[in-house]
């Protein structure tokens, strides 16, 4: 398990009831098996930004980007390579 990955799992495990009752692989659906919602979206953006360093824009803010734990992962790796640069 990549380090971003497991610091994702332990927040949300920690921030959101129904990610304790699911094993959380790293490609299960956050959305669609209703660990996070829209407002949980947006406190997860705030996790983000605060430990990995990054900037989430508005045009960031789509379903794909949070659909898995592995998706944000990857998300935020892109974003810190961008900042980077």
């Amino acid at each position: 398990m990549r380090p971003t990955t497991a610091l994702i799992r332990a927040y949300l495990v920690e921030h959101f009831p129904s990610a304790r009752n699911h094993a959380l692989g790293e490609d299960d659906h956050l959305l669609a098996n209703g660990i996070i919602d829209s407002l949980g979206v947006l406190d997860l953006v705030g996790y983000l930004e605060g430990q990995f360093g990054i900037t989430v824009l508005d045009d960031d803010l789509l379903p794909e980007n949070f659909e898995t734990r592995r998706r944000l992962a990857a998300f935020v790796e892109e974003r810190q390579g961008v900042g980077s640069r």
